[in-house]
Protein backbone atom coordinates (compact mmCIF):
# COMPACT_ATOMS: atom_id res chain seq x y z
CA UNK A 1 0.00 0.00 0.00
CA UNK A 2 1.23 3.46 -0.88
CA UNK A 3 0.13 6.33 1.39
CA UNK A 4 2.13 9.36 0.26
CA UNK A 5 -0.09 11.86 2.05
CA UNK A 6 -0.43 14.79 -0.34
CA UNK A 7 -0.76 12.87 -3.61
CA UNK A 8 -3.68 13.99 -5.75
CA UNK A 9 -4.86 13.42 -9.29
CA UNK A 10 -3.08 15.60 -11.84
CA UNK A 11 -4.99 18.29 -13.70
CA UNK A 12 -6.83 17.14 -16.79
CA UNK A 13 -4.76 19.62 -18.77
CA UNK A 14 -1.79 17.24 -18.55
CA UNK A 15 -3.73 14.26 -19.94
CA UNK A 16 -2.75 11.64 -21.10
CA UNK A 17 -0.78 11.65 -17.81
CA UNK A 18 2.71 10.61 -18.84
CA UNK A 19 5.23 10.12 -16.02
CA UNK A 20 6.73 13.37 -14.72
CA UNK A 21 10.06 11.75 -13.89
CA UNK A 22 12.36 9.33 -15.64
CA UNK A 23 11.93 5.63 -14.93
CA UNK A 24 14.46 3.20 -16.42
CA UNK A 25 11.87 0.62 -17.59
CA UNK A 26 10.45 3.28 -19.93
CA UNK A 27 13.86 4.41 -21.16
CA UNK A 28 13.57 7.72 -19.34
CA UNK A 29 10.49 9.05 -21.20
CA UNK A 30 8.90 12.01 -19.37
CA UNK A 31 6.36 14.74 -20.03
CA UNK A 32 8.17 18.08 -19.55
CA UNK A 33 6.51 20.52 -17.17
CA UNK A 34 3.80 18.08 -16.04
CA UNK A 35 3.00 17.20 -12.46
CA UNK A 36 1.80 13.63 -12.11
CA UNK A 37 2.43 11.94 -8.75
CA UNK A 38 0.02 9.12 -9.61
CA UNK A 39 2.36 7.36 -12.02
CA UNK A 40 5.06 7.07 -9.38
CA UNK A 41 2.42 6.00 -6.86
CA UNK A 42 1.27 3.06 -8.99
CA UNK A 43 4.87 2.14 -9.77
CA UNK A 44 5.82 2.18 -6.10
CA UNK A 45 2.85 -0.01 -5.12
CA UNK A 46 3.83 -2.61 -7.74
CA UNK A 47 7.41 -2.58 -6.47
CA UNK A 48 6.33 -2.96 -2.83
CA UNK A 49 4.47 -6.15 -3.73
CA UNK A 50 7.83 -7.57 -4.83
CA UNK A 51 6.89 -8.03 -8.46
CA UNK A 52 9.98 -8.87 -10.56
CA UNK A 53 12.02 -7.71 -7.59
CA UNK A 54 15.33 -8.97 -8.98
CA UNK A 55 15.22 -6.52 -11.87
CA UNK A 56 13.67 -3.54 -10.12
CA UNK A 57 15.48 -0.34 -11.04
CA UNK A 58 16.77 -1.71 -14.33
CA UNK A 59 15.59 -1.17 -17.89
CA UNK A 60 14.27 -4.75 -17.87
CA UNK A 61 11.94 -4.39 -14.89
CA UNK A 62 8.57 -5.87 -15.90
CA UNK A 63 6.36 -6.17 -12.80
CA UNK A 64 3.50 -7.96 -14.58
CA UNK A 65 5.80 -10.17 -16.64
CA UNK A 66 5.39 -13.20 -14.38
CA UNK A 67 1.61 -12.97 -14.78
CA UNK A 68 1.43 -12.55 -18.54
CA UNK A 69 3.91 -13.78 -21.11
CA UNK A 70 4.42 -12.13 -24.52
CA UNK A 71 1.43 -12.71 -26.78
CA UNK A 72 -1.05 -12.95 -23.89
CA UNK A 73 -4.61 -11.66 -23.89
CA UNK A 74 -5.19 -9.22 -21.04
CA UNK A 75 -8.34 -7.51 -19.74
CA UNK A 76 -8.05 -4.30 -17.71
CA UNK A 77 -11.28 -3.96 -15.70
CA UNK A 78 -11.86 -0.49 -14.19
CA UNK A 79 -14.84 0.70 -12.19
CA UNK A 80 -16.93 2.56 -14.78
CA UNK A 81 -20.25 2.29 -12.98
CA UNK A 82 -21.74 5.60 -14.18
CA UNK A 83 -20.80 8.73 -16.15
CA UNK A 84 -21.78 11.18 -13.40
CA UNK A 85 -22.04 11.34 -9.63
CA UNK A 86 -25.65 11.29 -8.44
CA UNK A 87 -24.60 13.31 -5.40
CA UNK A 88 -23.00 16.74 -5.15
CA UNK A 89 -19.40 15.65 -5.83
CA UNK A 90 -17.69 14.99 -9.14
CA UNK A 91 -16.57 11.66 -10.60
CA UNK A 92 -13.13 11.66 -8.95
CA UNK A 93 -14.63 9.61 -6.09
CA UNK A 94 -16.97 7.63 -8.36
CA UNK A 95 -14.93 5.82 -11.02
CA UNK A 96 -11.35 4.74 -11.63
CA UNK A 97 -9.34 7.81 -12.54
CA UNK A 98 -7.74 7.93 -16.01
CA UNK A 99 -4.34 8.84 -14.54
CA UNK A 100 -4.32 5.52 -12.69
CA UNK A 101 -5.35 3.68 -15.85
CA UNK A 102 -2.52 5.36 -17.80
CA UNK A 103 0.09 4.00 -15.39
CA UNK A 104 -1.52 0.55 -15.23
CA UNK A 105 -1.71 0.28 -19.03
CA UNK A 106 1.96 1.22 -19.41
CA UNK A 107 2.95 -1.74 -17.25
CA UNK A 108 0.45 -3.99 -19.00
CA UNK A 109 2.02 -3.19 -22.37
CA UNK A 110 5.51 -3.90 -21.03
CA UNK A 111 4.46 -7.58 -21.13
CA UNK A 112 4.06 -7.35 -24.94
CA UNK A 113 0.47 -8.66 -25.08
CA UNK A 114 -1.30 -9.68 -28.27
CA UNK A 115 -4.46 -7.89 -27.12
CA UNK A 116 -5.57 -5.65 -24.28
CA UNK A 117 -9.26 -5.05 -23.63
CA UNK A 118 -10.20 -2.10 -21.45
CA UNK A 119 -13.81 -2.73 -20.51
CA UNK A 120 -16.65 -2.83 -18.01
CA UNK A 121 -20.44 -3.25 -17.83
CA UNK A 122 -21.71 -0.02 -16.26
CA UNK A 123 -25.24 0.54 -15.03
CA UNK A 124 -27.77 0.38 -17.83
CA UNK A 125 -28.40 4.17 -17.65
CA UNK A 126 -24.70 5.04 -17.94
CA UNK A 127 -23.88 7.16 -21.01
CA UNK A 128 -20.74 5.37 -22.20
CA UNK A 129 -19.63 8.19 -24.48
CA UNK A 130 -19.87 10.72 -21.66
CA UNK A 131 -17.99 8.34 -19.40
CA UNK A 132 -15.11 8.21 -21.88
CA UNK A 133 -14.99 12.01 -21.78
CA UNK A 134 -14.28 12.05 -18.04
CA UNK A 135 -10.95 13.36 -16.85
CA UNK A 136 -8.98 12.93 -20.06
CA UNK A 137 -9.82 9.25 -20.50
CA UNK A 138 -10.16 9.65 -24.27
CA UNK A 139 -6.64 11.10 -24.37
CA UNK A 140 -5.29 8.11 -22.43
CA UNK A 141 -6.92 5.68 -24.86
CA UNK A 142 -5.67 7.66 -27.85
CA UNK A 143 -2.15 7.63 -26.43
CA UNK A 144 -1.86 3.85 -26.66
CA UNK A 145 -3.83 3.40 -29.85
CA UNK A 146 -1.77 6.15 -31.45
CA UNK A 147 1.36 4.10 -30.80
CA UNK A 148 -0.21 1.21 -32.67
CA UNK A 149 -0.65 -0.84 -29.50
CA UNK A 150 -3.46 -3.43 -29.45
CA UNK A 151 -5.85 -1.64 -27.06
CA UNK A 152 -9.60 -2.22 -27.51
CA UNK A 153 -12.26 -0.42 -25.44
CA UNK A 154 -15.39 -2.48 -24.71
CA UNK A 155 -18.79 -1.83 -23.21
CA UNK A 156 -19.79 -5.26 -21.88
CA UNK A 157 -23.50 -4.40 -21.50
CA UNK A 158 -26.29 -5.98 -23.55
CA UNK A 159 -28.96 -3.61 -22.21
CA UNK A 160 -28.87 0.20 -22.11
CA UNK A 161 -31.40 2.61 -20.60
CA UNK A 162 -31.62 6.07 -22.15
CA UNK A 163 -33.58 9.03 -20.79
CA UNK A 164 -35.15 11.29 -23.40
CA UNK A 165 -37.29 14.24 -22.30
CA UNK A 166 -37.55 12.67 -18.87
CA UNK A 167 -38.76 9.33 -20.22
CA UNK A 168 -36.72 6.12 -19.89
CA UNK A 169 -36.30 3.93 -22.97
CA UNK A 170 -34.64 0.51 -22.86
CA UNK A 171 -32.57 -0.88 -25.72
CA UNK A 172 -31.71 -4.58 -25.43
CA UNK A 173 -29.44 -7.11 -27.12
CA UNK A 174 -26.76 -4.56 -28.02
CA UNK A 175 -24.22 -7.36 -28.19
CA UNK A 176 -24.99 -10.87 -29.46
CA UNK A 177 -25.17 -13.76 -27.03
CA UNK A 178 -22.15 -15.26 -28.80
CA UNK A 179 -20.10 -12.51 -27.14
CA UNK A 180 -20.81 -14.15 -23.76
CA UNK A 181 -20.69 -17.49 -22.04
CA UNK A 182 -23.27 -18.85 -19.59
CA UNK A 183 -21.44 -19.88 -16.44
CA UNK A 184 -23.56 -22.07 -14.15
CA UNK A 185 -22.31 -22.69 -10.61
CA UNK A 186 -25.31 -24.94 -9.95
CA UNK A 187 -25.79 -26.23 -6.43
CA UNK A 188 -22.27 -25.01 -5.52
CA UNK A 189 -23.37 -21.39 -5.91
CA UNK A 190 -23.33 -19.38 -2.72
CA UNK A 191 -26.91 -18.38 -3.59
CA UNK A 192 -28.09 -21.99 -3.27
CA UNK A 193 -28.68 -21.86 0.53
CA UNK A 194 -31.16 -18.97 0.08
CA UNK A 195 -32.80 -20.26 -3.10
CA UNK A 196 -35.82 -21.87 -1.50
CA UNK A 197 -37.65 -18.59 -2.09
CA UNK A 198 -36.03 -17.98 -5.46
CA UNK A 199 -38.96 -15.90 -6.71
CA UNK A 200 -37.89 -13.21 -4.24
CA UNK A 201 -34.57 -12.54 -5.98
CA UNK A 202 -34.46 -8.95 -7.27
CA UNK A 203 -32.21 -6.40 -8.97
CA UNK A 204 -33.29 -2.79 -9.37
CA UNK A 205 -35.30 -1.74 -12.48
CA UNK A 206 -35.37 -5.22 -14.03
CA UNK A 207 -38.28 -7.55 -14.60
CA UNK A 208 -37.88 -10.18 -11.84
CA UNK A 209 -39.29 -12.87 -14.11
CA UNK A 210 -36.15 -12.65 -16.24
CA UNK A 211 -33.97 -13.37 -13.21
CA UNK A 212 -36.01 -16.45 -12.31
CA UNK A 213 -34.85 -18.12 -15.52
CA UNK A 214 -31.29 -18.11 -14.24
CA UNK A 215 -31.48 -18.43 -10.46
CA UNK A 216 -33.44 -21.19 -8.76
CA UNK A 217 -32.51 -24.31 -6.78
CA UNK A 218 -29.71 -26.14 -8.57
CA UNK A 219 -29.25 -23.45 -11.23
CA UNK A 220 -27.25 -20.25 -10.80
CA UNK A 221 -26.15 -18.83 -14.11
CA UNK A 222 -24.13 -15.74 -14.96
CA UNK A 223 -23.58 -14.18 -18.37
CA UNK A 224 -19.84 -13.52 -18.48
CA UNK A 225 -18.26 -11.50 -21.28
CA UNK A 226 -16.25 -13.68 -23.63
CA UNK A 227 -13.28 -11.29 -23.36
CA UNK A 228 -12.96 -12.14 -19.67
CA UNK A 229 -12.95 -15.89 -20.21
CA UNK A 230 -10.55 -15.63 -23.16
CA UNK A 231 -8.08 -13.64 -21.04
CA UNK A 232 -4.81 -15.01 -19.69
CA UNK A 233 -4.66 -12.19 -17.14
CA UNK A 234 -7.32 -9.89 -15.68
CA UNK A 235 -6.01 -6.67 -14.17
CA UNK A 236 -8.72 -5.46 -11.81
CA UNK A 237 -8.54 -1.67 -11.28
CA UNK A 238 -11.41 -0.80 -8.93
CA UNK A 239 -12.28 2.45 -7.20
CA UNK A 240 -12.43 2.11 -3.40
CA UNK A 241 -15.85 3.28 -2.18
CA UNK A 242 -18.49 2.54 0.38
CA UNK A 243 -21.49 0.68 -0.99
CA UNK A 244 -25.11 0.86 0.18
CA UNK A 245 -25.77 -2.82 -0.52
CA UNK A 246 -22.38 -4.50 0.01
CA UNK A 247 -20.70 -2.27 2.60
CA UNK A 248 -17.76 -1.50 0.36
CA UNK A 249 -16.93 -1.89 -3.28
CA UNK A 250 -13.35 -2.66 -4.12
CA UNK A 251 -11.75 -5.70 -5.77
CA UNK A 252 -14.45 -8.31 -5.12
CA UNK A 253 -17.51 -6.18 -5.89
CA UNK A 254 -15.90 -4.72 -9.03
CA UNK A 255 -16.36 -8.05 -10.81
CA UNK A 256 -20.10 -7.41 -11.10
CA UNK A 257 -19.00 -5.63 -14.27
CA UNK A 258 -17.85 -8.79 -16.07
CA UNK A 259 -21.51 -9.82 -16.48
CA UNK A 260 -23.49 -8.63 -19.49
CA UNK A 261 -27.12 -8.45 -18.29
CA UNK A 262 -28.15 -7.38 -14.79
CA UNK A 263 -31.03 -9.88 -14.58
CA UNK A 264 -28.33 -12.51 -13.97
CA UNK A 265 -27.30 -10.69 -10.76
CA UNK A 266 -29.43 -11.12 -7.62
CA UNK A 267 -28.83 -8.06 -5.43
CA UNK A 268 -31.43 -8.59 -2.71
CA UNK A 269 -34.60 -10.50 -1.88
CA UNK A 270 -38.05 -9.00 -1.71
CA UNK A 271 -39.52 -8.54 1.75
CA UNK A 272 -38.63 -7.47 5.28
CA UNK A 273 -35.94 -9.20 7.29
CA UNK A 274 -37.79 -9.03 10.61
CA UNK A 275 -40.64 -11.07 9.13
CA UNK A 276 -38.25 -13.68 7.73
CA UNK A 277 -39.44 -12.80 4.25
CA UNK A 278 -36.38 -11.33 2.56
CA UNK A 279 -33.58 -8.83 3.02
CA UNK A 280 -34.77 -5.76 1.11
CA UNK A 281 -35.16 -3.71 4.31
CA UNK A 282 -34.96 -4.48 8.04
CA UNK A 283 -38.44 -3.64 9.38
CA UNK A 284 -41.79 -4.48 7.80
CA UNK A 285 -44.03 -1.55 6.89
CA UNK A 286 -46.95 -1.28 4.53
CA UNK A 287 -45.45 1.66 2.59
CA UNK A 288 -42.31 -0.31 1.81
CA UNK A 289 -44.27 -3.41 0.87
CA UNK A 290 -46.51 -1.35 -1.42
CA UNK A 291 -43.44 0.28 -3.00
CA UNK A 292 -41.98 -3.16 -3.75
CA UNK A 293 -45.18 -4.31 -5.42
CA UNK A 294 -45.44 -1.12 -7.48
CA UNK A 295 -41.85 -1.51 -8.69
CA UNK A 296 -42.43 -5.17 -9.58
CA UNK A 297 -45.51 -4.25 -11.59
CA UNK A 298 -43.75 -1.36 -13.32
CA UNK A 299 -40.65 -3.39 -14.20
CA UNK A 300 -42.66 -6.39 -15.32
CA UNK A 301 -45.54 -4.80 -17.22
CA UNK A 302 -44.92 -1.12 -17.94
CA UNK A 303 -41.53 -0.98 -19.63
CA UNK A 304 -43.19 -0.31 -22.97
CA UNK A 305 -45.17 2.60 -21.52
CA UNK A 306 -42.52 5.05 -20.28
CA UNK A 307 -44.87 7.77 -19.01
CA UNK A 308 -46.94 5.37 -16.93
CA UNK A 309 -43.78 3.61 -15.78
CA UNK A 310 -42.35 6.90 -14.56
CA UNK A 311 -45.53 7.60 -12.57
CA UNK A 312 -45.44 4.21 -10.80
CA UNK A 313 -41.73 4.60 -10.08
CA UNK A 314 -42.22 8.03 -8.52
CA UNK A 315 -45.04 6.82 -6.28
CA UNK A 316 -42.97 3.83 -5.13
CA UNK A 317 -39.92 5.87 -4.19
CA UNK A 318 -42.03 8.58 -2.56
CA UNK A 319 -43.44 5.97 -0.19
CA UNK A 320 -39.92 4.90 0.75
CA UNK A 321 -38.80 8.49 1.39
CA UNK A 322 -41.81 9.12 3.62
CA UNK A 323 -40.99 6.02 5.65
CA UNK A 324 -37.34 7.10 5.98
CA UNK A 325 -38.39 10.12 8.01
CA UNK A 326 -39.18 7.74 10.88
CA UNK A 327 -36.74 4.95 10.03
CA UNK A 328 -33.48 6.08 8.30
CA UNK A 329 -32.65 2.43 7.50
CA UNK A 330 -35.88 2.06 5.50
CA UNK A 331 -34.30 1.90 2.06
CA UNK A 332 -35.35 -0.33 -0.78
CA UNK A 333 -32.93 -2.36 -2.94
CA UNK A 334 -31.31 -4.13 0.02
CA UNK A 335 -29.38 -0.99 0.93
CA UNK A 336 -28.46 -1.95 4.49
CA UNK A 337 -26.11 -4.11 6.54
CA UNK A 338 -28.52 -7.05 6.65
CA UNK A 339 -28.37 -7.66 2.89
CA UNK A 340 -27.61 -11.38 2.72
CA UNK A 341 -27.77 -11.70 -1.07
CA UNK A 342 -25.35 -9.36 -2.85
CA UNK A 343 -22.21 -10.77 -1.24
CA UNK A 344 -23.11 -14.22 -2.56
CA UNK A 345 -23.49 -12.94 -6.12
CA UNK A 346 -20.18 -11.06 -5.92
CA UNK A 347 -18.23 -14.07 -4.65
CA UNK A 348 -19.83 -16.31 -7.28
CA UNK A 349 -18.53 -14.02 -10.01
CA UNK A 350 -15.05 -14.02 -8.49
CA UNK A 351 -15.12 -17.81 -8.54
CA UNK A 352 -16.30 -17.77 -12.15
CA UNK A 353 -13.45 -15.50 -13.18
CA UNK A 354 -10.90 -17.84 -11.65
CA UNK A 355 -12.28 -21.29 -12.47
CA UNK A 356 -14.49 -21.04 -15.58
CA UNK A 357 -12.77 -22.16 -18.78
CA UNK A 358 -13.10 -20.37 -22.11
CA UNK A 359 -16.42 -22.11 -22.79
CA UNK A 360 -17.84 -21.09 -19.43
CA UNK A 361 -17.57 -24.52 -17.79
CA UNK A 362 -16.50 -24.49 -14.14
CA UNK A 363 -13.34 -26.54 -13.59
CA UNK A 364 -11.30 -27.53 -10.55
CA UNK A 365 -8.18 -25.68 -11.72
CA UNK A 366 -7.60 -21.92 -11.89
CA UNK A 367 -7.90 -20.88 -15.53
CA UNK A 368 -6.42 -17.37 -15.56
CA UNK A 369 -4.39 -15.04 -13.40
CA UNK A 370 -5.62 -11.92 -11.67
CA UNK A 371 -4.09 -8.93 -9.95
CA UNK A 372 -5.85 -5.95 -8.36
CA UNK A 373 -4.56 -2.38 -8.49
CA UNK A 374 -6.91 -0.23 -6.41
CA UNK A 375 -7.49 3.46 -7.04
CA UNK A 376 -8.03 4.89 -3.56
CA UNK A 377 -6.35 8.24 -4.20
CA UNK A 378 -9.77 9.82 -3.72
CA UNK A 379 -12.03 7.19 -2.17
CA UNK A 380 -15.81 7.40 -1.97
CA UNK A 381 -17.70 7.73 1.33
CA UNK A 382 -21.30 8.38 2.34
CA UNK A 383 -24.04 7.20 -0.03
CA UNK A 384 -21.90 5.19 -2.44
CA UNK A 385 -21.63 3.69 -4.92
CA UNK A 386 -23.59 6.19 -7.03
CA UNK A 387 -23.65 9.33 -4.86
CA UNK A 388 -20.38 9.21 -2.90
CA UNK A 389 -18.58 12.11 -1.30
CA UNK A 390 -14.81 12.35 -1.67
CA UNK A 391 -12.37 11.05 0.92
CA UNK A 392 -8.84 11.96 -0.20
CA UNK A 393 -6.40 9.29 0.97
CA UNK A 394 -3.59 9.51 -1.58
CA UNK A 395 -3.43 5.69 -1.57
CA UNK A 396 -2.97 3.01 -4.19
CA UNK A 397 -3.25 -0.64 -3.16
CA UNK A 398 -1.96 -3.68 -5.06
CA UNK A 399 -2.87 -7.25 -4.16
CA UNK A 400 -2.51 -10.66 -5.81
CA UNK A 401 -5.76 -11.79 -4.19
CA UNK A 402 -8.94 -9.68 -4.37
CA UNK A 403 -9.95 -10.58 -0.81
CA UNK A 404 -6.65 -9.20 0.46
CA UNK A 405 -7.24 -6.00 -1.48
CA UNK A 406 -10.69 -5.66 0.07
CA UNK A 407 -9.43 -6.24 3.60
CA UNK A 408 -6.85 -3.51 3.07
CA UNK A 409 -9.45 -1.22 1.53
CA UNK A 410 -11.89 -1.69 4.41
CA UNK A 411 -9.17 -0.97 6.96
CA UNK A 412 -8.17 2.13 5.00
CA UNK A 413 -11.75 3.40 5.24
CA UNK A 414 -11.80 2.74 8.99
CA UNK A 415 -14.15 -0.24 8.73
CA UNK A 416 -13.89 -3.68 10.33
CA UNK A 417 -13.59 -6.24 7.49
CA UNK A 418 -15.27 -8.93 9.58
CA UNK A 419 -18.42 -6.80 9.89
CA UNK A 420 -18.83 -6.86 6.11
CA UNK A 421 -20.36 -10.14 4.85
CA UNK A 422 -18.65 -9.85 1.46
CA UNK A 423 -15.26 -9.88 3.16
CA UNK A 424 -16.13 -12.14 6.08
CA UNK A 425 -17.16 -14.94 3.72
CA UNK A 426 -14.54 -14.41 0.99
CA UNK A 427 -12.17 -16.88 2.63
CA UNK A 428 -14.78 -19.47 3.64
CA UNK A 429 -14.21 -23.10 2.76
CA UNK A 430 -16.10 -23.73 -0.47
CA UNK A 431 -15.66 -25.38 -3.80
CA UNK A 432 -13.68 -23.03 -6.09
CA UNK A 433 -12.06 -21.08 -3.28
CA UNK A 434 -11.05 -17.46 -3.65
CA UNK A 435 -8.85 -17.13 -0.58
CA UNK A 436 -7.71 -19.76 1.91
CA UNK A 437 -7.24 -17.59 5.01
CA UNK A 438 -8.24 -14.11 6.08
CA UNK A 439 -5.20 -11.84 5.69
CA UNK A 440 -3.47 -10.06 8.52
CA UNK A 441 -3.88 -6.33 8.07
CA UNK A 442 -0.88 -4.27 9.16
CA UNK A 443 -1.65 -1.54 11.67
CA UNK A 444 -1.40 1.96 10.28
CA UNK A 445 -2.58 5.38 11.33
CA UNK A 446 -3.77 7.17 8.20
CA UNK A 447 -3.61 10.97 8.12
CA UNK A 448 -7.30 11.30 7.26
CA UNK A 449 -10.56 10.56 9.11
CA UNK A 450 -12.52 7.34 8.83
CA UNK A 451 -15.03 7.21 6.00
CA UNK A 452 -18.70 7.97 6.58
CA UNK A 453 -20.66 4.75 6.01
CA UNK A 454 -23.96 4.66 4.11
CA UNK A 455 -27.06 5.29 6.24
CA UNK A 456 -28.07 1.64 6.19
CA UNK A 457 -24.66 0.59 7.56
CA UNK A 458 -23.97 3.31 10.13
CA UNK A 459 -23.12 1.84 13.53
CA UNK A 460 -22.65 -1.65 12.10
CA UNK A 461 -19.45 -1.49 10.06
CA UNK A 462 -17.02 0.85 11.79
CA UNK A 463 -13.83 -0.44 13.34
CA UNK A 464 -13.78 -0.43 17.14
CA UNK A 465 -10.31 1.12 16.93
CA UNK A 466 -11.79 4.40 15.61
Amino acid sequence: MRLPGAAAYPLQSVAPYAPDQAFPEFRGEVQPGATNPIFALVRGALAELGLDAGRYGSTDWNPLGDLAKPGAKIVVKPNWVLHENHGTADADCLITHPSVLRAVLEYVFLTKPAQVVLGDAPLQDCDFEKLLDFGGLCAVIAEFQGRGLPLIVKDFRRTVLRTDAGLKQVTEELRPETDYRLVDLGADSLLEPISKDWRKFRVTVYDPRKMWKHHRPGRHRYLVAREILDADLVVNVPKLKVHKKAGITCCLKNLIGINGNKEFLPHHRKGAADRGMGDDYPHAHWKLSLAEHLLDFANGCLRGYPRIYRLFERVAWRGMVQRQKKDPAAQLEGSWHGNDTIWRTCLDLNRALLYANREGEMTDAIQRKEISIVDAVVAGQGEGPLAPDPLPTGAVLVAHNPAVGDYLGAALLGFDPLKIPLLRHACDAMRWRICHAAPDIPAFNPPFPAAHPPKGWAGNIESSVN
